[in-house]
């Protein structure tokens, strides 16, 4: 295959983005319910569940930019991804069944070893997936197109398990064994298909591409060199030095998402239930939103506008009910209000993140300049090293803050004193104002816009013209 010229096709854009259902219907379940479930389901000592899980978050920082690296280095009649995306998803899918329906007594090591099989096997699907984005196409805005369906098929796999969690599996019982063994076995199996689907569907169009040459061996130590040397460009500093800005005041945000629901806005059941639709709403909106933005902004541009605005919406309605100027907490006008919002923050701030991720794909070519190779895994890899890093900086933060306004663990919503949701709420808009000001401010560096991308394909074109083996296909 060579990069398709102008539009990509929608089958294509749609199997590619199809993939990252499984990354979405595991962030869905790491974030939400297996700390419960290991805990109050299974009986673990919470302390142990949050440490087995940290250090499988540490090795998964690990695992990324080495599944990358290979992954740019594999050289099959099936290209440089397939195989990976052909080889994971049974593993996978084993691996997150077995997470959810543990054999015998649930202990620290078992968790542990399950946390990073999942996570490790979650890589080798979701890192060459993600790379084949500047494989397919090196066009400006067809790089956003294809980020766009990436994150509406994940958003969309992790509510749909949200979804079926609370209306199917769980409905009355959120402690009964039972139900975590059919969401697991369920989402198993939606993974599995997902990516093997993903496979099949871009199969004709990835094979083979980029032209295969021989790739002597190397060291682990000069391997380790080429991973340092493709993160050390600074067009791959700046974004990831957004993304762990904007992932982070998305952490400190879900994180807290619960504590000001049931503390600040004190949402009904049924404002519960319907928010998974409100924020896949949000999510629609911002691949609508994401194409016309950045066209008129870039993407820099676009990323230093989104930011703010989502922040301006998140925090409005707490500095609001800070001055005395919102409605009831609990009333039907606030919630009405605050669901409002909520979808407004989250497009914005969703198209500043997709933009992110489509900026890492620009980033490709700027790297193969420098360095004669071109590393797509491996600089997917370091965008969701910096994500992941962020997630965990996110929650490390609302612990602080957590401290910081007095909450007391086990305090009913309605004994919580006036001044302590108050201090909460300040110090979590303090917080995420910060961080908006910070990613705007990093991404304002980033040194490639259309006209950059533009000069720099034409040079890579030139060397390829006069010297095929200098373009891009070192090893």
């Amino acid at each position: 295959m060579i990069p398709v010229e102008g539009k990509v096709p929608t089958r294509l854009a749609l199997f590619n983005g199809l993939g990252s259902v499984a990354y979405g219907v595991k962030d869905n379940g790491f974030a939400t319910f297996l700390l419960l479930f290991y805990n109050q389901v299974l009986g673990m000592d919470a302390r142990l569940v949050s440490l087995a899980l940290l250090i499988a978050l540490v090795f998964d920082g690990l695992i990324d930019p080495v599944v990358g690296h290979f992954s740019d280095r594999t050289r099959t009649g099936w290209g440089r991804r397939l195989p990976f995306l052909y080889l994971a998803p049974i593993p996978l899918g084993l691996a997150w069944a077995f997470l959810w329906s543990p054999i015998g007594e649930p202990n620290f090591w078992v968790l542990l070893v399950s946390a990073i099989m999942v996570r490790a096997l979650v890589a080798m699907c979701e890192v060459p997936s993600a790379a084949l984005i500047p494989e397919i196409t090196r066009d400006y805005d067809e790089r956003t197109r294809l980020t766009r369906f990436r994150f509406l098929f994940s958003w969309g796999g992790g509510l749909l398990m949200l979804l079926l969690a609370y209306g199917v599996f769980l409905p009355d019982a959120m402690l009964a064994r039972e139900g975590y063994r059919n969401f697991g076995l369920f989402g198993a199996g939606l993974m599995a298909v997902c990516v093997l689907v993903s496979a099949v569907g871009q199969h004709r169009w990835v094979k083979g591409w980029p032209p295969e040459r021989a790739v002597g061996g190397k060291s682990a130590l000069a391997s380790l060199g080429d991973i340092r040397e493709s993160f050390s460009h600074p067009a791959c500093l700046i974004v990831m030095g957004g993304i762990a800005a904007a992932l982070t005041a998305q952490g400190i945000t879900f994180a807290l998402s619960n504590y000001l629901y049931l503390y600040i806005w004190k949402f009904t059941p049924t404002a519960l239930q319907a928010f998974p639709f409100l924020l896949f709403a949000s999510v629609i909106g911002a691949s609508l939103l994401v194409g016309p933005a950045q066209k008129r902004w870039g993407k820099a541009g676009t990323v230093m506008r989104m930011a703010p605005l989502g922040m301006v919406f998140w925090a409005g309605p707490l500095l609001l009910r800070w001055q005395g100027l919102w409605a009831e907490d609990g009333s039907t006008g606030a919630i009405v209000g605050m669901f409002a919002c909520t979808l407004l923050s989250n497009t914005f701030t969703v198209t500043g993140t997709m933009t992110l991720w489509s900026m890492v794909a620009d980033v490709v070519e700027a790297s193969e300049e420098q360095t004669g190779r071109r590393s797509e895994g491996t600089l997917s890899a370091g965008a969701f090293l910096a994500s992941k890093c962020a997630g965990g900086l996110g929650v490390f933060i609302t612990g602080l803050l957590l401290s910081f306004a007095g909450l007391e663990a086990n305090t009913p919503p309605d004994q919580v004193l006036p001044e302590v949701t108050y201090r909460l709420s300040l110090a979590y808009v303090a917080s995420i104002a910060v961080l908006a000001v910070l990613t705007a401010a990093i991404v304002r560096r980033f040194p490639i816009d259309r006209a950059a991308h533009a000069a720099r394909l034409a040079r890579l074109d030139q060397v390829a013209k006069a010297d095929p083996d200098a373009a891009g296909l070192h090893p």
